[in-house]
C-alpha cells in the first residue's frame, strides 16, 4: 500500500513539471501568468517530492530512518 503512495506522489510530483516544460516551450515563460504558474508548480510539485523524500528516509534510503534511535550525549563523556 505504501508503494503505491509512493509511486502516485512520484507522478503528482512530475506532473507539474512537465506543465512547467510546456510553459518553456510555448514561450509563455516571460510573461507575468508563465513566471506566477511556473512558480506555483514548482510549489507543487516540491511538496509531493518532499513526501516521496520522507517516505524513502523512513524506509532507510536515505541516511538514517526513524527506527535508528539516536544515542543521547551521556555525562560521563565529559571527563
Amino acid at each position: 500500500m505504501l508503494a503505491v503512495m509512493l509511486l502516485i506522489s512520484i507522478l503528482l510530483g512530475l506532473i507539474p513539471l512537465a506543465g512547467i516544460g510546456w510553459i518553456v516551450v510555448s514561450g509563455t515563460i516571460t510573461t507575468v501568468d508563465g513566471l506566477f504558474e511556473s512558480l506555483i508548480m514548482l510549489s507543487i510539485s516540491g511538496v509531493f517530492f518532499l513526501n516521496v523524500f520522507w517516505e524513502l528516509r523512513d524506509r532507510g534510503l536515505f541516511g538514517k530512518s526513524k527506527s535508528e534511535p539516536s544515542k543521547p550525549p551521556s555525562s560521563l563523556d565529559e571527563g
